[in-house]
């Protein structure tokens, strides 16, 4: 009896350091532990920075459009895109490459 008791209280503590051990390696280590929030959270962050400059350039070509639609026709856009696309130039204009 007295040997059991002396066996117990060895092994008592050091299993629980072992469930310690292993709930403090999940909490860092795990699915849902502090690396994998770390990852996330600059995720995130990249993300966001990402969709900023998107609704940036919807914006910019939101305006774009807007001023080569019926109803706002803004001459000097509409020669610019005309030129650049069609490689249009007039016989008075110097080109520099």
């Amino acid at each position: 009896m007295l040997r059991t008791l002396s066996l117990t209280r060895a092994i008592v503590p050091g299993l629980l350091m072992l469930v310690g051990i292993y709930f403090t390696f999940t909490a860092v280590q795990g699915n849902n532990g502090l690396f994998q929030r770390i990852q996330v959270e600059a995720e995130r962050d990249r993300l966001t920075a990402e969709l900023e400059r998107l609704q940036g350039q919807v914006a910019r070509m939101e305006i774009l459009t807007r001023r080569l639609s019926d109803d706002y026709l803004d001459l000097d856009l509409l020669d610019e895109r005309v030129r650049n696309v069609l490689g249009y130039a007039r016989p008075d204009e110097v080109i520099l490459p």
